[in-house]
């Protein structure tokens, strides 16, 4: 509880009423604060919907200056909420700040904080998407060197995801497979990425993807085009506490190899 108390505290002084009045350029409250305080909430409880009928009765329509007072400057504890008095005062702040009472400002707080918590893990889980791909593209740059401890950050290593790359690139590389960056001739973009799976410990997520690469043969100068835009998924787990990718479906992984075979 006491984190709400901290939240209903910074509404009221952020509320428009507040704001717009002489506290709103005061940076410390003292008991004459209190009482202009005590009438705003007054005049917007007179006209609250929530305390029309028998809820007035019940909790009142007014919080004096003092009770204000004790409200912002103490520090309460957990227990503090057992006081019926208590409660019936944060009923009517938060009456005053908009909801219907306590309960459906703490319902709506719990709410705000679950949106946000999944919009912070889907912006992590994005970038790890976003930073997969750079780092692959790094890999091609550095051919025919085989360097896959790039993914050693993003990647779980013993994942079939990083046995089935290393497998594939690791051919490409025997055949001295070089990658061409000189006037922007290979290049990639990730677009349109959503959540499929939320789950504890197992997150998948769905991706656009465009990869536009171009090979040349180290000894024969032969040319080797990638040239793909498709829909991939990637698996992500959290294992001894830390998230990586642990695998990832590509309908065109290892077409280059195969492509390259079948030409031989």
């Amino acid at each position: 509880m006491k984190t709400i108390y901290n939240s209903i505290r910074e509404e009221v002084e952020k509320h428009l009423k507040v704001r717009n009045s002489v506290l709103g350029n005061v940076s410390e409250w003292k008991r004459s604060h209190y009482i202009i305080l005590s009438e705003i909430i007054k005049d917007e409880l007179s006209d609250a919907e929530e305390l029309k009928g028998g809820k007035k009765f019940e909790i009142g329509n007014t919080i004096s200056h003092v009770t204000l007072q004790r409200f912002f400057e103490n520090d309460y504890q957990d227990k503090t909420h057992n006081d019926l008095r208590f409660l019936k005062t944060l009923d009517k702040i938060c009456i005053f700040l908009g909801y219907k009472d306590l309960n459906n400002y703490i319902q709506s707080v719990k709410l705000k904080n679950n949106e946000k918590e999944l919009g912070d893990g889907l912006e992590f889980l994005t970038k790890m998407v976003y930073d997969y791909c750079a780092t692959a593209f790094e890999f091609y740059k550095h051919f025919p060197e085989h360097k896959t401890e790039f993914f050693k950050e993003l990647v779980f290593n013993g994942s079939p995801f990083l046995e089935r790359t290393s497998q594939f690139s690791r051919e490409l590389c025997e055949r001295d497979f070089q990658l061409v960056t000189k006037n922007n001739r290979s290049n990639y973009e990730v677009f349109d990425i959503h959540l499929v799976t939320d789950e504890p410990d197992k997150k998948i997520l769905e991706t656009q993807e465009f990869w536009n690469l171009l090979f040349k043969v180290g000894e024969t100068g032969e040319e080797h085009f990638v040239n793909q835009l498709n829909t991939q998924i990637y698996f992500i787990r959290k294992i001894d506490n830390v998230w990586k990718i642990w695998d990832n479906y590509n309908p065109d992984a290892g077409r280059l190899n195969r492509k390259v075979d079948t030409e031989q």
